[in-house]
């Protein structure tokens, strides 16, 4: 039996009764947990054992996110939610959307101009026993982050190749009981709070049009994806106009 607390029920996408989440939480003896710990562990796996990467689709379950091993901001987000709520965590999502100049360097230089302007984005917020805290941390996972930091070493902002933040070399990323942020510098328009992604979703679609949307799907994630893992192994892609000479990891590849 559920709680009737809308911030604590399961809906289609917060899946948590679904027997691959139930028994990660199981496993991981989350419930057991004072509840500082049981965010910080959620919050953890999140980030470091679902590596950043780009899913099908926004609006897919917390089932298929883990299941994927990988996800986005909004994806990453579904997937906390459920844990969250799976562990009786009080949570709830916020979306906004972001400037597509964040994604840059992600998107390949070729397909970047019909990128739409703004990307739909969103990052959790989850009630703690000191009130409401913003958790946006998770999105990067840490060998992806630690490529950026040492690439962009002695330069504090950056806005590109998943991150935006004002602070490269000490974001604010890691559990500590409060906010976390490693996008937030490039959000465009904030839409408020939601109950679940689910009624975000219903409200908000990322504008791609039917080609290019297909294209994504099929095609450009895919491309998307192999320059991410590229990035985690170290060799950064080069976006026209921005430096990398601080790059210690060798010569760079060219951004296709």
């Amino acid at each position: 039996m559920y709680s009737e607390d809308p911030l604590l029920q399961p809906t289609r996408l917060l899946n948590f009764e679904h027997t691959a989440i139930a028994g990660l939480i199981t496993d991981r003896g989350w419930k057991d947990l004072a509840q500082h710990e049981q965010i910080g562990e959620v919050y953890d796996f999140v980030r470091n054992e679902i590596a950043f990467g780009y899913n099908r689709a926004d609006d897919i379950p917390a089932s298929k996110v883990l299941a994927d091993g990988y996800g986005q901001c909004n994806t990453k987000g579904t997937l906390l939610m459920a844990l969250l709520r799976g562990v009786g965590v009080r949570c709830r999502l916020h979306g906004f959307t972001i400037h597509k100049e964040l994604q840059r360097g992600v998107v390949p230089e070729i397909v970047y101009p019909i990128a739409p302007d703004e990307i739909l984005h969103s990052w959790v917020e989850a009630e703690t026993e000191e009130g409401w805290v913003n958790l946006e941390g998770f999105i990067l996972d840490e060998p992806f982050l630690g490529t950026l930091q040492v690439t962009f070493a002695g330069s504090e902002s950056l806005c590109g190749y998943g991150a935006g933040t004002s602070c490269l070399s000490a974001a604010p990323v890691a559990w500590t009981g409060g906010d976390t942020y490693i996008q937030k510098t490039g959000i465009a328009r904030d839409f408020g709070t939601f109950d679940a992604p689910d009624d975000f979703y219903r409200d908000h679609r990322q504008a791609f049009g039917i080609l290019r949307d297909w294209l994504f799907r099929k095609v450009i994630r895919h491309w998307m994806n192999a320059r991410v893992r590229a990035i985690r192994s170290g060799r950064v892609p080069r976006i026209p106009g921005l430096d990398l000479t601080n790059h210690r990891h060798g010569e760079n590849q060219d951004a296709a």
